[in-house]
């Protein structure tokens, strides 16, 4: 169902999968990695193991997985694809928005959406207002030095 799933994606999804059982075998690899990537997925969420997510990551296709294993999977069982999910304990619909980064990932209801990022906005707003500056709220000094920046 993992080819199926892949089939629906569509440019800026994130692919979110959760198997019936508890399983840490990899049921994501690096050539499902390079499928997804194709269609416009960014990355992927799953309640089971991932395999050869180094690759993926280098290419920039995030994955965060329960588990990191050798053990593959068989391809071929039938599930469901757009359908509400537990991943990591959070219910999660088609259209939820996943934020995510090195730290983990959060689930923001698709009808909420709007709501959280107006509500960002506004913080991010106040800070400015109040002086704080961009580099400074957003944590890209790190990452500007590593580039090379330097003021003068």
């Amino acid at each position: 169902m993992l080819h199926v799933a892949i089939e629906q994606l569509r440019e800026g999804d994130v692919l979110v999968l959760a198997p019936t059982s508890p399983c840490t075998d990899g049921c994501f690899g690096d050539l499902l990695a390079t499928s997804a990537q194709a269609r416009g997925c960014h990355g992927l969420v799953i309640e089971a193991g991932a395999r050869d997510v180094a690759d993926p990551r280098a290419k920039g296709f995030a994955v965060w997985s329960r588990a990191v294993p050798i053990q593959g999977t068989v391809k071929e069982t039938l599930g469901s694809v757009h359908v509400p999910i537990v991943c990591g304990g959070q219910a999660i619909a088609a259209g939820d928005v996943i934020l995510a980064g090195d730290d983990g990932a959060v689930v923001v209801r698709r009808d909420e959406a709007a709501e959280v990022r107006d509500a960002a906005e506004a913080d991010r707003r106040a800070l400015l207002a109040a002086g704080e500056l961009g580099p400074n709220i957003c944590g890209m000094r790190t990452r500007l030095a590593e580039k090379g920046l330097r003021y003068v």
